[in-house]
């Protein structure tokens, strides 16, 4: 299966850390960035989107895959990018994207924002 780790470019940062000039890197674009740079695990693709709409949440991103259930999680920073790296990882080897919390990273325990059930493809009958 493909894993795709939607990475908000747009976000703005949260009240504890707002922007400092309108003119500056997005703190989700600088995350984009920070995951560009690592190895990405097999299986995942990180993919940029201008938009998760997690806006009061600081940078945001998501995990979907065909079949799995799909995450968003906020509040997050281009420091945390090695470990959404190792919970994309996770995701991808996990049936149903259903990583048992206990083995989950933090950031991935504490900074949930949404989960969204599997689609449903009606059969062809």
């Amino acid at each position: 299966m493909a894993t795709t780790l939607h990475v908000c470019t747009t976000c703005r940062g949260t009240a504890a850390a707002p922007l400092a000039e309108e003119a500056a890197p997005r703190p989700g674009e600088l995350l984009a960035h920070a995951l560009s740079a690592l190895p990405v695990p097999e299986g995942v693709t990180v993919v940029p989107v201008e938009c998760l709409s997690a806006c009061t949440q600081g940078c945001a991103v998501a995990l979907s895959g065909p079949g799995k259930w799909s995450y968003v999680y906020g509040r997050l920073d281009p420091r945390d990018a090695d470990t959404i790296l190792t919970g994309a990882a996770q995701f991808e080897a996990a049936e149903k994207g259903l990583i048992p919390w206990r083995e989950r990273p933090e950031i991935f325990r504490k900074q949930c924002l949404a989960r969204i059930p599997p689609q449903i493809v009606p059969s062809q009958e």
